[in-house]
């Protein structure tokens, strides 16, 4: 009778199998994810982009227009010789930011660039050995990168579960039949606004998975990026509480690669200074997906 229970159960069973690989190409697939966690690595811990660079973050909020410089009167405070008194005007224009130097000498740099006034998309400006980066999320912020940023001593590396190409799937994606605007709360508390664009269905050992796929109405996101925010049975256990991300790629067939071995932390795990959505409830799954970042305990 059991026999017959599990055959049943297996036939009723939907959602996509972990692909097989022929060797050459899960060879080839776990030199991709080493890569890409060594890198991972390296970013962490010498980047002046880094999580650990963020020494500061100030929301917009009500103004338009927030001001950075060396003096005390400014919204945002760099404290080094080579920034001015009074260094940028910074202002939210839509989904883009106008950034203008104040004091006649001051300069700021884009892409290795000297400027004095520019209109950008959410992106990086350097201040003298400063990066701001001008985050937008519909909730307009200035995060300061400093790459002198005592942070850098807590590095400890990052840990990851050991490749298992098990967690790996090609698989379709069930299109939203009306795709709608869904809300997804931040740890910030806001509300960010996303498409819920549609799920994908999976089977970890035995049992059926579906998680909601979303694509963040932000500037700076391309109608092509879906994400993936979930929480599993790992989740304040082995991997970070909040949850973790992943991100799926789009193949030539039409259908998308789902890769646990890829799921991240949010940027949230390491620096209190980004405002990070948080998976929604139906995106708790009720097995342990044992792969991709485990939880390296910054905070």
């Amino acid at each position: 009778m059991t026999w017959l229970l599990l055959w049943l159960a297996a036939l009723t069973t939907t959602g996509a199998r972990p692909v097989q690989l022929a060797k050459a190409a899960a060879d080839e697939a776990v030199k991709a994810i080493e890569k890409d966690r060594a890198d991972a690595q390296d970013w962490l811990r010498t980047d002046p982009t880094s999580y650990l660079a963020t020494i500061d973050r100030r929301d917009f909020g009500e103004k338009k227009t927030l001001t950075v410089g060396q003096a005390t009167d400014n919204d945002v405070r760099l404290d080094a010789t080579s920034i001015a008194p009074h260094h940028l005007r910074v202002t939210v224009i839509g989904d883009r930011f106008h950034v203008e130097s104040v004091d006649p000498q001051a300069r700021f740099m884009v892409d290795h660039e000297p400027m004095t006034d520019a209109t950008l998309p959410p992106s990086i400006v350097q201040v003298g050995r400063f990066r701001l980066r001008l985050s937008h999320q519909r909730f307009p912020a200035l995060i300061v990168f400093d790459p002198r940023s005592a942070r850098f001593k807590d590095y400890k590396g990052l840990r990851y579960f050991p490749i298992d190409l098990g967690y790996r799937y090609e698989l379709p994606l069930t299109p939203n039949p009306k795709p709608e605007t869904v809300i997804i709360m931040s740890t910030r508390g806001n509300q960010r606004q996303a498409t819920r664009v549609g799920w994908f269905d999976f089977v970890v050992g035995d049992t059926p998975c579906r998680l909601e796929a979303v694509r963040l109405l932000e500037p700076g996101v391309d109608e092509n990026d879906i994400q993936v925010f979930f929480r599993d049975v790992t989740s304040g256990i082995k991997t970070y509480p909040l949850g973790r991300y992943v991100d799926v790629k789009k193949l030539a067939s039409g259908t998308y690669l789902l890769d646990f071995n890829a799921a991240y932390n949010p940027a949230c795990a390491y620096s209190d200074h980004y405002n990070c959505p948080i998976p929604p409830k139906t995106n708790t799954l009720k097995v342990a997906i044992r792969a991709g970042e485990m939880d390296s305990h910054y905070h």
